[in-house]
């Protein structure tokens, strides 16, 4: 099983839930109105004055099986919008309950 770790701009809304759930990912945690800024390029996402935009995250444990095509999925909403911002993690989950 692994966790995967997915923060994205709040313009992608529920576009990322509905891409879980089309891969077959049913469970997940979202946190909405977060700030950040990317430490490649793209603007910060502050949520102020200045930088008004802000993201979501989600963190889902993903079935070893499912993990490729979400990330593939993400992949390919990331170069069709690239000013937006996604940014996807994975780790190992050595424990469940």
């Amino acid at each position: 099983m692994k966790a995967i770790f997915i923060a994205y701009n709040q313009a992608y809304n529920q576009e990322i839930v509905e891409l879980l759930e089309a891969q077959g990912q049913r469970g997940y945690t979202v946190w909405e109105e977060i700030g950040g800024r990317g430490s490649v390029d793209g603007e910060p996402h502050l949520g102020n004055h200045a930088w008004p935009t802000q993201n979501h995250a989600i963190l889902s444990a993903v079935d070893d099986s499912l993990v490729a095509g979400i990330m593939d999925a993400l992949r390919k909403k990331d170069e069709a919008y690239k000013d937006l911002g996604l940014r996807a993690y994975t780790w190992s989950i050595e424990e469940a309950l």
